[in-house]
């Protein structure tokens, strides 16, 4: 049986402003096999164990109608969605088979947002958690996903290579979820990527000169179109991707950025939406009519489809201070379909809204424990300020730091450095962007503006969510009850549309053994060195009851990338 959101809605808290979103009105019921879906994602492992392989290769591809080389996984461009309940076992067996030297051949596989408790040589990070995958070998990547549920991605962590298209989306659900009665459909179609696009491989279109390349187009889970100044008839001759949607029901859609420059502003043509989700941590339901989502953020939204059934633009307009050739959404450029069921397969012709209430991100509030209360007293050496700089060496190639120092991969990985019995800072390689942090801790990390550099940097930190106490364009700290994520927007001194002074301060709590990467989430800065390390608690890495797994045949990664001659970025 099918209840009315009208029902569940008036009975829970929030119930009246909700229902005043939802509306009063109940329409038909969908066919049986629908309603199944609705009540059960499609996720197919079973006893607790989600097994995947991963065969990377390359191919030709032209998600924007322009065709060219591109890594592909499983043979196909546009990496497979990755699904599990929470508490999980994920078994994912990557097998590396890029042999073009057109694109960076060697890799590895980040799982963006999990947390690798005790697993932290799985996290997937070239140079900090393993030596990369070199052509002809592969790595089984073991870990669970106790304690966490929300929309996660993974990606390649070597080099630029994940601009290549190694990407794909993570959805970990919630049997027990506490938005459960907001929305009717949560499933692989509710899944939507921003990508942002280049016409040639990283390897060719970036050689360190320029802070960063400009993409050619923005592709919504895995489809876009360019800005032809040849062939003005161009645009409208590529497919689009179509979002579907059926009158009166309500949809969770997964939002997923994993761009490699761009940050979007996105909206749905009259239509608002319920953020529910950042970074998945549940937060309490607010209210917008647009959104800006940085790189290596997820939100989740739920939108009621309310409007007459039409085709509406899902827009997702790269944020106006960021450099793109095609920042209109004209053609559709930059847009996907939402599209109700019963409208015609033709483009919308309805216009942008205006928004009157776009996502302000210090007014998220954590559904479960919020509160930061714990970073209040930090002790002064675990209040960390990372000033950041960018500098031109005689090569005239451009090199990111944190506090003067830019990070380079490392003859060993960190982790390695960790079991090999490094400790302390100056233990640790690259000199200067290793931060040996105590256990059980409080640590806040302040990161000031950038100083007119760049517009705006997004931080995502592995291992952990924390607390952003104060957000780019707030002058006062919260901690009562900030947000909470994974990835924060730092900006150059334009505070990201708000006013305000447009750094950053958040915390987190060292109970994860481990080292963790701290670094800028658009791919060509980190490749720059825009990146620290932050070595937590190394003794309990080694030994206690946090100590890290160890798989035997992490070493023989390093032995074989040692003896293969490939660039190590």
């Amino acid at each position: 049986m099918h209840l009315s959101l009208r029902s569940l809605v008036a009975s829970l808290p929030l119930g009246i402003s909700l229902l005043r979103f939802f509306g009063a009105e109940d329409t038909s019921q969908l066919p049986l096999e629908d309603i199944a879906v609705i009540q059960q994602p499609k996720i197919p492992g079973r006893n607790g164990t989600q097994v995947y392989g991963l065969e990377l290769g390359t191919g030709i591809a032209a998600p924007d109608g322009f065709p060219r080389k591109v890594v592909t996984v499983n043979g196909k461009f546009g990496a497979p969605l990755l699904t599990a309940w929470k508490g999980d076992r994920i078994l994912a067996s990557v097998h590396n088979s890029i042999y073009d030297n057109e694109i960076f051949q060697s890799t590895s596989v980040h799982w963006h947002g999990m947390f690798q408790h005790r697993s932290n040589a799985e996290d997937g990070v070239g140079w900090v958690t393993q030596c990369p995958i070199i052509p002809g070998l592969g790595f089984n990547y073991d870990y669970s996903t106790a304690g966490q549920t929300g929309t996660y991605w993974y990606h390649s962590h070597v080099s630029t290579q994940y601009c290549d298209g190694l990407r794909g989306a993570l959805v970990i659900y919630d049997r027990n979820d506490p938005m459960k009665y907001l929305y009717d459909f949560d499933d692989e179609n509710t899944v939507i990527t921003l990508e942002d696009w280049h016409h040639v491989p990283a390897l060719a279109d970036f050689d360190g000169t320029t802070i960063s390349p400009t993409p050619d187009a923005v592709l919504i889970n895995g489809k876009g179109r360019y800005a032809n100044l040849v062939d003005p008839s161009y645009p409208r001759s590529v497919k689009l991707s179509v979002i579907k949607v059926r009158r009166g029901y309500t949809y969770r859609f997964r939002l997923i950025n994993y761009s490699c420059l761009l940050s979007y502003n996105v909206t749905i043509d009259r239509h608002k939406f319920y953020v529910i989700e950042a970074d998945g941590v549940t937060h309490k339901p607010l209210l917008v009519d647009s959104l800006e989502i940085f790189i290596g953020q997820r939100y989740s939204i739920v939108v009621k489809a309310d409007q007459p059934i039409d085709n509406y633009w899902f827009r997702a307009v790269p944020s106006k201070n960021l450099t793109n050739q095609a920042l209109s959404t004209d053609a559709g450029l930059n847009n996907a379909i939402f599209r109700y069921i019963g409208a015609p397969d033709l483009e919308p012709k309805t216009t942008p809204n205006i928004s009157r209430k776009p996502l302000n991100e210090s007014r998220l509030i954590p559904f479960y424990n919020p509160g930061a209360q714990y970073c209040k007293n930090v002790r002064p050496e675990n209040n960390i300020t990372l000033d950041i700089d960018l500098n031109k060496d005689q090569f005239g190639v451009y090199h990111w730091t944190i506090n003067n120092a830019s990070f380079t991969p490392p003859p060993l990985p960190v982790l390695l450095q960790i079991l090999s019995g490094a400790r302390q800072p100056f233990d640790f390689l690259p000199n200067g962007s290793v931060y040996s942090l105590p256990q059980n801790t409080a640590i806040r990390i302040n990161i000031p503006d950038t100083h007119g550099i760049f517009d705006a940097h997004p931080f995502h930190l592995h291992g952990h969510n924390f607390d952003i106490i104060r957000s780019a364009g707030q002058y006062v700290e919260n901690y009562v009850n900030p947000p909470r994520r994974d990835v924060v927007a730092v900006s150059d001194g334009g505070p990201l549309g708000q006013d305000g002074p447009s750094g950053v301060s958040f915390c987190f709590q060292t109970n994860n053994p481990g080292p963790w990467i701290l670094h800028c989430h658009i791919d060509w800065h980190l490749n720059q060195g825009l990146a620290v390390v932050m070595a937590e608690a190394p003794a309990a890495v080694v030994s206690g009851p946090n100590s890290v797994h160890v798989p035997p045949d992490l070493d023989d990664l390093c032995v074989a990338f040692n003896a293969s001659g490939l660039p190590p970025i």
